[in-house]
């Protein structure tokens, strides 16, 4: 048997609770390929479909119990930690409050099919105080949709995955540096992502006490309270005069209204 072949054989299942895990705890190391390999050598008889499963589920169980917990201790607050460490743009947290908001707990069924919403659903479903029961039920469900569907296509195109680790095989340490490099490259593309994502936002940035400045002087600005009815219902704060729309729809509808040229100033969480 060949060394790469045996190296996976020999840390298969630990490999995939790791890798779950990182992906699911927030690391920019997708898992999807290892669960896919997995499932492959599972179809030759050389793992067990049962372990890798049951290996990625608890994985993503814990990473996922983790974020909640610290959802539900520390509320919106973590969120805004997440996306600090996170190489996703703070976009994905509007996008996941928006499809919590508009699904509930069942989003979790298919949170880990959409980038960067694996990570956000579990500290949103803590910091909205929903049911843990509730929680650890629709979250199972999930990951073992998503793990199993990643195993079963492993399972239908064993074929030609062995012979794509057989030409891993051939190209020996090289093969290893084929990989760090495509990953590395991952982080880089997300990592530049990021900063273009925040030299954007910095252009069109304005401070609060800039806003207060511009009430103090006379001039009437339209602002929008753009955060979702779950941010506002978690946090009473708010502009007094500000215009409520949490939805594109609702934005587009209140700018119809807005004489052209007036300045617009929109807050979110």
């Amino acid at each position: 048997m060949h060394r790469l072949i045996e190296l996976i054989l020999h840390y298969g299942i630990p490999l995939v609770f790791a890798n779950v895990f990182l992906e699911q705890i927030g690391a920019p190391i997708p898992a999807v390929p290892t669960l896919v390999v997995a499932g492959a050598l599972a179809r030759d008889g050389r793992l067990s479909s049962t372990h890798v499963l049951t290996a990625a589920l608890i994985a993503s169980l814990t990473a996922d119990w983790i974020w909640f917990l610290l959802g539900r201790r520390y509320g919106y607050r973590i969120l805004r930690t997440l996306c600090k460490i996170s190489l996703s743009p703070d976009t994905c947290v509007r996008e996941t409050e928006a499809n919590f908001e508009k699904w509930g707990m069942k989003s979790l069924l298919f949170a880990k099919f959409v980038p960067g919403f694996s990570t956000v659903a579990p500290p949103l479903a803590g910091a909205t105080k929903a049911s843990t029961l509730e929680f650890l039920v629709y979250d199972s469900i999930g990951a073992f949709l998503w793990a199993g569907s990643a195993v079963a296509a492993g399972r239908a195109f064993h074929h030609q995955i062995g012979r794509l680790l057989q030409r891993f095989e051939d190209l020996g340490w090289w093969s290893v540096t084929i990989v760090v490099s495509i990953a590395a490259l991952i982080v880089l593309v997300k990592w530049y992502q990021r900063l273009h994502f925040y030299r954007q936002l910095r252009v069109a940035r304005i401070s609060v006490a800039e806003v207060k400045d511009m009430f103090d002087r006379g001039e009437s600005p339209v602002v929008m309270d753009v955060r979702t009815r779950a941010a506002r219902k978690h946090d009473l704060r708010r502009i007094p005069t500000a215009i409520v729309a949490a939805t594109p729809e609702e934005v587009a509808q209140q700018l119809a209204a807005i004489p052209v040229g007036s300045p617009i100033i929109l807050y979110c969480t």
